[in-house]
């Protein structure tokens, strides 16, 4: 097969999700993208909007580039119409994507076991904010980052980590469940946290990798953000052989030591003097690791 050739690992696999604003949605779209045959069942749109489901509310956009190529219906849940229309879809689904509370599940008759002995071939996996009986307590992606120690002033975090990282955690479970039914012939249930997701992300942290004594955590002058003549740069010479090449530039001897605070010091005057079109041209010539912003 050639490089290039797109592979649809999850080809012929039916999806059915029930999973509103953003971790089930992206999980979704990750295995659309993947092949998967992709259907959701959203609660009856309010008069004046055209979905019921936040994020279609709040950010249009997103709402429509994760629904792509995805069947969307509409059904109440609770009443007996939507309750057979699940069914039906159920009867002929792979995997059902969930976000709900497990409490809540089990109130819609969508417990596992329930599921299980009806749908012996369907798979479930459940997005859920943190794991065991701590599934039932309220969070969200803000306090899933905070945990973790993820959240370090007041600043918001530039994006949703753990929401999309348990998005992409959630994608892997279902090609993990799919695996699974192949060996053994019938579904099984895998719970995705997103607290766990978050700590999954937060490994570097806590690892020391990124703190202000972590190399990639500013102590390394080759891995930082400078300011450069009319905007920033986000320089990533971290490597002896890049970091070589830049301390060269700098006019630094050879065996610089980059943890030392006058390399900082010149290092940062070196990148003030220089425009963004100038470090461009550097970055291509030089072979540095290296991204101009504004």
């Amino acid at each position: 097969m050639p490089a290039h050739q797109p592979i649809a690992p999850l080809a012929g696999v039916r999806i059915l999700s029930l999973s509103l604003n953003l971790p089930g949605p992206a999980a979704l779209m990750r295995c659309r993208q993947m092949g998967a045959e992709c259907a959701k069942l959203e609660p009856p749109p309010q008069p004046g909007h055209a979905s019921s489901d936040p994020m279609g509310i709040y950010c249009p956009e997103a709402y429509a580039t994760m629904h792509a190529g995805v069947r969307v219906l509409h059904t109440n849940l609770k009443a007996a119409e939507g309750q057979a229309l699940v069914a039906a879809e159920l009867a002929q689904t792979d995997v059902l994507l969930t976000s709900f509370r497990p409490s809540a599940l089990a109130k819609l008759g969508l417990a596992w076991e329930a599921l299980h002995a009806r749908y012996p071939r369907l798979s479930l996996v459940r997005i859920v904010g943190s794991p065991g009986m701590a599934a039932e307590e309220p969070g969200h992606d803000l306090t899933y980052m905070a945990q973790v120690g993820l959240v370090t002033g007041t600043e918001l975090p530039p994006t949703l980590f753990a929401d999309m990282g348990g998005a992409l955690m959630a994608s892997e479970a279902v090609l993990q469940a799919q695996l699974a039914r192949a060996q053994t012939g019938v579904g099984c249930c895998i719970d995705v946290a997103l607290s766990d997701a978050a700590a999954w992300l937060g490994l570097p942290r806590r690892w020391g990798l990124t703190t202000a004594q972590g190399d990639v955590g500013g102590k390394h002058a080759g891995y930082r953000v400078y300011h450069c003549a009319d905007g920033r740069v986000a320089l990533a010479a971290l490597e002896p052989h890049f970091a070589g090449r830049l301390f060269a530039l700098v006019q630094l001897p050879p065996h610089t030591d980059p943890h030392a605070p006058d390399v900082h010091q010149a290092t940062a005057e070196w990148l003030r003097g220089k425009s963004r079109q100038e470090l461009d041209a550097i970055a291509s010539e030089q072979d540095l690791p290296l991204y101009t912003m504004a």
